[in-house]
């Protein structure tokens, strides 16, 4: 198929937002908060869902089984537009089967004529062969990108999109969860915040460097466990103790505390002294709230954020620094800098530029 322009749309346009929602996940239903704020009005999206009944309770919207491909066809067969929706979805770390269902939407759309948008997307990992070969052929059918760093933007390149040729509209921006709403930061003394996961490799005795230097940060106060993906991260804490690896001065100052929304995670990061994220979206999240940070990072998008936000962070496939507790002492009780967060809110303005093509 030959590149593509930007089509036109009708004035009330119904794109199908396809990305992994209604999962319990609170980085997605942030990425779908923000996807939802910036489309143009008059818009009336159809979202591809796994919890079908939360999505549409609250977010308003219609809805359709994203693990449905037959369903989801029919879906985008109603729609005008289909816009891939945040996060990394052209990858295969999930499975190669997830990369054909995405590319499969893509190269029907086209096929309709449909205007196919990638918003806010990272690109990769692409550990097959056979994958980069697919999204090299998949990414000259979009209509218009926007990446959410630089290293995907370049990926995308060297598997020969080339924007100035065939894409009008493409941007490069930060994660589209820098723009959440802020909210007031009211943790000075406050509780140490733990938004972790379970990551491969790090299981049972890995866990005893991470811990002894929790131990010994701030050991006058509590340690709120957050989880942020329902059936990965809850429980995560209850586990650690089952193992034998928490000691009985952390599990003393360790409880959990669930939140659903979004909003609800940063209310409780709004009152942490210090929060310690191995979630991408847990760690912008909690920067937006005011938050103090500092990142344990098992995939470099965590790393880059750090990065990005001047937050120290550690990389888990490796032993802890030495001077790990020394950063995260370092960092106690001292908020983001509200020039770099204004900056990295700003720098997401590419991604509801994209979407102004559907108005």
């Amino acid at each position: 198929m030959a590149p593509s322009r930007i089509h036109s749309v009708p004035a009330r346009t119904r794109p199908l937002l396809v990305g992994y929602y209604g999962e319990h996940n609170l980085g997605d239903d942030a990425l779908l908060e923000v996807l939802l704020r910036q489309l143009p009005a008059g818009c009336t999206p159809t979202v591809t869902a796994c919890d079908q009944p939360q999505v549409r309770e609250r977010f308003g919207v219609a809805t359709v089984d994203r693990r449905s491909l037959p369903a989801v066809f029919q879906a985008l067969g109603r729609c005008d537009a289909l816009v891939l929706g945040g996060g990394s979805l052209l990858q295969d770390a999930t499975s190669f089967q997830s990369l054909i269902y995405y590319g499969a939407l893509i190269t029907a759309a086209r096929a309709q004529g449909k205007p196919v948008l990638l918003w806010g997307q990272g690109l990769g990992p692409l550990r097959r062969r056979r994958s980069r070969w697919l999204v090299r052929g998949l990414l000259p059918l979009t209509t218009a990108c926007s990446w959410r760093d630089p290293e995907s933007a370049a990926l995308a390149q060297r598997l020969g999109w080339r924007p100035q040729a065939n894409q009008a509209g493409a941007g490069i921006g930060t994660d589209p969860v820098w723009a959440s709403e802020p909210q007031q930061w009211r943790g000075r003394g406050g509780p140490i915040v733990l938004c972790w996961r379970p990551v491969a490799g790090l299981e049972g005795q890995a866990w005893r460097p991470w811990l002894a230097a929790l131990e010994q940060l701030a050991p006058d106060r509590e340690l709120l466990w957050l989880p942020f993906h329902g059936s990965q991260d809850r429980g995560l804490l209850d586990r650690l103790n089952a193992e034998g690896v928490l000691s009985a001065a952390l599990q003393a100052r360790s409880r959990e505390v669930l939140a659903e929304r979004p909003r609800e995670a940063m209310a409780v990061a709004s009152t942490a002294g210090l929060v310690l994220a191995m979630r991408l979206h847990g760690l912008i999240l909690a920067a937006v709230s005011g938050a103090p940070t500092a990142a344990l990072s098992y995939d470099p998008k965590v790393a880059a954020a750090a990065q990005a936000l001047g937050c120290p962070w550690a990389p888990l496939d490796q032993a802890p620094p030495a001077d790990l507790l020394a950063q995260w002492q370092a960092c106690l009780d001292q908020p983001p800098a509200l020039a770099q967060l204004q900056q990295l809110r700003q720098a997401t303005e590419p991604h509801r530029q994209l979407l102004a093509k559907l108005g």
